[in-house]
């Protein structure tokens, strides 16, 4: 009896110092106390106590545990693991980590969360929204625009380049606007509610670009020639990446600058000859300077001892001679500027190289670095503008819209997808806002930037998709007051650019997560790759020995988590949040251990399976796409109006963390292991179900129902209400179909007939007649019934009118 009470106790001690994740050394000496004790009560004998001492003296003796165990582990990790690359080392260290870290590591910190401050915006900025960019909305014409001449008016173009559209980025010094990450975000989801065209003409500038790595790697004669010539609009800036042979493997590719003498300009210079042939470059078709990505050669060692310098980026103007721009790609009825560009025997000095010579070879670097801050504000902040404005829209729409009687609203199909738009509405500016407030704070956030890039332009998708279904016909009919049709044209845009979302879920986000996050596996690379020897055994040793505790201790609490439910971890909140932030922090734990057990168990064939590093990275996904909605309502004054909108996009996040983790256990190779982590992580099966049909009901009867909540999920948008702006006489008809819905009832009653809810005008004259209505509400009627039919109505053509178009194209 007396040995099953010790062993009782050995094992709850086991458990509660790996929960806990406290040192070996307070391991050892617990156990220490724990022995005696058992030889005092006569349990514990000689055997046991030589066994623990073969175990415990080589780990807490540094010399043995560093000769005998870390020296030939590192040994074989460095069989087992593949060298890097140096484009693949540089990536890495590209950016910084920041709560996603958290989200890794097993146990989030929850009040770190909400102590970072919520983003907001400087009065400089919030009179830009509401003056150029509220101007250049009204300005806007996307049915001309995509139709009728492929491109910006140019009234528009040069009200963008008068009003320094293209200087957001730009330090004021050099005469920019400087503004915050937050800003450019709030300013491109109004631009792209809108026009696409329009967002992604401002936005790419002040993306990755000339622009940026000027401001970071340039010299001080670059930036001052060129910074305040693009702040004023003088210079229109595009970057060349991707080639034919180099898409999403950009570090792939062909275009080449080789070194050379040459004449230039009347006088012989040390310089490059570049050839490139690129395409599906933002503004090259009016670009006047190019930045170029190519790959640099020192065949006569001019410059350096190397013959192979790397990646080079280099500011090309674009009128010297062997340069080719102008014609256009046709990016799926989306006509922004965008098109191929190719250069031969193109002869620039190096002191074109972005940042003089010294920094040739430093492209790759540079890309990634600009890359982890831009990714995470231009393409997120398009999508969720453009998911607000559907959102608003559609809820508008489908209370505007009748069938069978009723507004089709009210139809259990159409909530279902409504309720998913306006959870994802929801869900896209906590995120934009979370992520945009991390660049803010100084953070470089690459794995934030990838999750926030793959998993917004996706949503954007979905959403469209759905209120495409949702409109039906309306949203087919394509013509000047289709406010959906061009939006669900070009989704696969945002999908394809700036890393193709495949390859952004199958490798980066987790393949830097697990890197970046994890709190050891990053040191032991470094180790491994250390050529000092007693250094990498030194660091190898540390950081092998801190992975084994932690992934002990993420065994312990996923066990832990399981078997009470997590109900018993601590939430900075009691209320309706509390146990989010428990599953959050459960889900974290799972995903600590099964990050840990994949990489021991595939080891270097992890990067190989792509399928479950996707599947992990989709965990660190929802955690922090969930993280970032408990954070936006806490920032939001816990509003509980607010609240079916957060428990729609968290318990959607949470399903969809489970669904992963499901996902993983069916397809790991090794089976009985995955038997035995099901047991782990689902003693009792998988439980959390999508977000129920009483929640969609909620959500979707929100965007139906003019509010504070409902104001807030759009605010920003542009929702002006004149006669040019379909959007605000959404609104504005929603708010008079709502007004009218008791004086049609009352117009009823009074002639003891119901009629359909449609010819509101002549509703309006039976109640006149009926003497039931008042003058004043005959008005509405017919005010109503104006926009109810403007509303529904779809564009026609005359047959001529479109063959000219088909024959002008």
């Amino acid at each position: 009896m007396d040995i099953c009470i010790w062993l009782l106790a050995a094992f709850s001690l086991s458990w509660f110092m790996s929960y806990k994740r406290l040192s070996l050394s307070s391991f050892t000496l617990a156990f220490t106390v724990l022995m005696a004790l058992g030889t005092f009560l006569n349990v514990i004998g000689f055997v046991s106590w030589l066994l623990f001492a073969v175990i415990a003296l080589p780990l807490n003796i540094d010399s043995v545990r560093k000769q005998f165990i870390s020296m030939p582990l590192l040994s074989l990790y460095q069989k087992i693991m593949p060298q890097m690359s140096e484009t693949e080392q540089q990536a890495i260290d590209a950016g910084t980590t920041w709560f996603e870290a958290e989200l890794f590591r097993g146990n989030p910190d929850w009040k770190k969360l909400h102590n970072y401050p919520q983003p907001r915006l400087s009065a400089e900025e919030e009179a830009f929204i509401n003056g150029p960019v509220e101007q250049v909305c009204a300005m806007m014409n996307d049915w001309h625009t995509t139709h009728e001449i492929a491109d910006l008016s140019p009234e528009v173009w040069q009200f963008l380049k008068d009003n320094q559209f293209f200087a957001m980025i730009i330090k004021k010094k050099f005469g920019g606007l400087e503004f915050s990450a937050y800003a450019q975000s709030r300013i491109l989801q109004k631009l792209t509610g809108v026009s696409t065209v329009l967002a992604s003409t401002v936005g790419v500038p002040n993306s990755l670009g000339p622009g940026e790595l000027l401001q970071e790697y340039g010299t001080q004669a670059q930036q001052e020639h060129y910074l305040p010539r693009l702040a004023r609009g003088e210079e229109i800036p595009c970057f060349a990446l991707t080639s034919p042979e180099a898409g999403s493997d950009a570090g792939a590719i062909p275009d080449t600058g080789v070194i050379c003498r040459q004449t230039f300009e009347g006088e012989e210079v040390l310089g490059m000859k570049l050839n490139w042939d690129k395409r599906y470059i933002t503004l090259a078709p009016i670009a006047t300077v190019l930045g170029l990505a190519f790959k640099l050669q020192d065949p006569e060692h001019l410059l350096s001892q190397e013959v192979d310098l790397g990646i080079t980026c280099a500011l090309i103007p674009t009128h010297i001679e062997g340069i080719t721009i102008g014609r256009r790609h046709f990016p799926l009825n989306v006509p922004f500027q965008n098109g191929p560009t190719q250069g031969k025997d193109v002869f620039v000095p190096l002191d074109y190289i972005v940042g003089g010579s010294d920094m040739a070879g430093q492209g790759w670097r540079m890309l990634v670095e600009c890359l982890s801050v831009g990714r995470a504000i231009t393409l997120p902040s398009n999508s969720a503008g453009g998911v607000k404005t559907i959102a608003l829209a559609t809820g508008a729409y489908s209370r505007i819209r009748r069938q069978f009687k009723i507004p089709i609203g009210k139809m259990e199909g159409i909530e279902e997808p409504l309720a998913r738009i306006g959870g994802n509405a929801y869900l896209m500016d906590a995120v934009t806002t979370m992520s945009t407030g991390a660049i803010d704070l100084g953070e470089k956030p690459s794995v934030i930037s990838a999750i926030a890039k793959y998993h917004l332009t996706e949503k954007m998708r979905a959403s469209i998709i759905d209120a495409m279904d949702i409109h039906g016909g309306k949203g087919i009919c394509m013509g000047p007051t289709n406010y959906l049709a061009r939006g669900y044209q070009g989704a696969p845009i945002a999908i394809t650019v700036e890393g193709a979302n495949i390859l952004t879920r199958s490798l980066i986000i987790y393949g830097q997560g697990a890197i970046r996050c994890h709190p050891y596996v990053l040191a032991e690379l470094q180790a491994a790759n250390n050529n000092d020897e007693t250094q990498a055994i030194n660091d190898f040793d540390h950081a092998l020995f801190g992975h084994i505790g932690f992934s002990v201790s993420n065994i312990a609490r996923s066990l832990w988590c399981s078997f009470t439910g997590a109900r018993f971890l601590a939430s900075p909140f009691n209320d309706e949040t509390q146990h989010y932030y428990q599953l959050l922090t459960r889900f974290s734990a799972n995903l600590a251990m099964l990050s840990d057990i994949a990489m021991l168990v595939l080891g270097a064939d992890l990067k190989r399976k792509e399928r479950i590093s996707a599947r992990l990275g989709d965990i660190l996904s929802h955690l922090y796409l969930a993280s970032a909605c408990l954070k936006r309502f806490n920032d939001d004054g816990r509003q509980q109006d607010d609240l079916p909108l957060l428990q729609w996009s968290v318990e959607n996040a949470l399903y969809e963390c489970q669904q992963a983790v499901d996902a993983i256990l069916n397809n790991f190779p090794n089976k009985w292991l995955a038997y035995t982590l099901r047991v782990i992580i689902f003693p009792l099966g998988t439980w959390l179900t999508k977000p129920s049909d009483s929640l969609d009901h909620q959500v979707a009867k929100l965007l139906q129902t003019p509010s504070a909540a409902r104001n807030r999920l759009g605010h920003g948008q542009y929702l002006t209400r004149n006669s040019d702006n379909v959007f605000g006489l959404l609104e504005q008809t929603l708010e008079d179909i709502i007004a009218c819905e008791p004086i049609f009832t009352k117009v009823c009653l009074a002639i003891d007939k119901k009629l359909p809810f449609y010819h509101l005008d002549k509703v309006a004259e039976l109640g006149l007649a009926a003497d039931a209505i008042s003058e004043q509400e005959a008005q509405l009627l017919i005010k109503t019934e104006q926009g109810r039919k403007a509303i529904i109505a779809v564009d026609d053509f005359d047959a001529t009118e479109l063959a000219a178009q088909v024959k002008n194209h």
